[in-house]
């Protein structure tokens, strides 16, 4: 159902997304760059009101993997008063943003991540809800710990199967590196992934018959994984391709990034890692080194998840 639910929103934005990345600035925006307050990463002035302008601003830390941004918490706003012709910036104050702006918020998105929101009380104390597909990237033979709680120190409750190259005499579909172990991603907490629903390695790909009884089962149970042994692809989230954004938002700072070979980035491929996640969102570095935001993970391993 929430996949269905995304698919739909996707259909009903990525029009209105893909126009709005192409906008064109009101004059005003540049002269409001210099109000905004230290500590804040100006994104899109998303709204003009006569002689008052609204410019989305943002944390600067919104995208730093020690202090990462959440979809769910409230938003400010700088809001601008401007010459009576509309084009520069006389003054700005920052003041909470009270509601969703109709002509630059994601109403069905905030839809998605309401349900989630009510879910938090279902995960562990402080955890950030996310719904995210990814796969483990641990090459240890030994696999991937999979723990009670988020720390090293924590209980191991099992474990996922490194890459695993299946033979079947020429008939399989394995991967040269073999194939990953997936599940969900649900939550988040100090650098760890709540997870669950692990699947074996490869067998929603091979033919289920000669699927081996003897292949390695992972613990499918929920329990915490360290974000550094996890990978995913980029889905499509309804949002701007090419790059990332500042913080989980549509109107946050946009920053092009590159794919592993060149060429910006897009649903084909995915981040060099992934540091952290808010709702549907991934905090995440590109091939090219650059920190943001992407909309949508998943963990299609033949194919791309556009």
């Amino acid at each position: 159902m929430r996949a269905l639910r995304l698919i739909t929103a996707a259909i009903l934005c990525v029009a209105a997304q893909a126009a709005r990345a192409d906008d064109t600035e009101p004059a005003w925006r540049a002269s409001a760059l210099a109000m905004v307050p230290a500590g804040y990463v100006a994104g899109l002035a998303y709204r003009t009101d006569g002689a008052t302008g609204y410019l989305a601003v943002y944390p600067a830390t919104s995208n730093d993997p020690k202090t990462p941004a959440s979809v769910f918490a409230a938003r400010q706003t700088l809001v601008v008063k401007l010459t009576p012709d509309a084009t520069r910036a006389v003054s700005a104050e920052l003041k909470p943003r009270t509601g969703p702006d109709p002509d630059n918020d994601d109403t069905d998105f905030a839809k998605l991540h309401a349900d989630l929101a009510t879910k938090r009380a279902t995960l562990p104390e402080g955890t950030e809800p996310c719904d995210l597909g990814a796969w483990s990237i641990d090459k240890d033979p030994a696999g991937l710990n999979v723990r009670a709680e988020p720390s090293v120190k924590a209980r191991v409750l099992g474990t996922l199967p490194s890459p695993y190259k299946l033979k079947l005499g020429g008939a399989e579909n394995t991967p040269d590196g073999g194939w990953l172990t997936e599940f969900r991603i649900i939550g988040f907490k100090d650098g760890w992934f709540l997870i669950e629903g692990a699947k074996p390695p490869g067998k929603d790909y091979e033919d289920e018959k000669r699927y081996p009884r003897s292949a390695p089962k992972p613990y499918a149970g929920r329990g915490w994984v360290a974000s550094s042994k996890v990978g995913a692809s980029y889905a499509n989230g309804a949002t701007r391709m090419g790059g990332l954004f500042q913080a989980p938002f549509v109107d946050a700072k946009w920053m092009p990034a590159q794919r592993e070979l060149g060429g910006a980035i897009d649903t084909d491929g995915g981040p060099k890692r992934i540091f952290a996640c808010s709702g549907i969102w991934g905090l995440v570095e590109s091939e090219n080194n650059v920190r943001g935001w992407w909309r949508a993970l998943c963990s299609n391993q033949v194919t791309n998840c556009s």
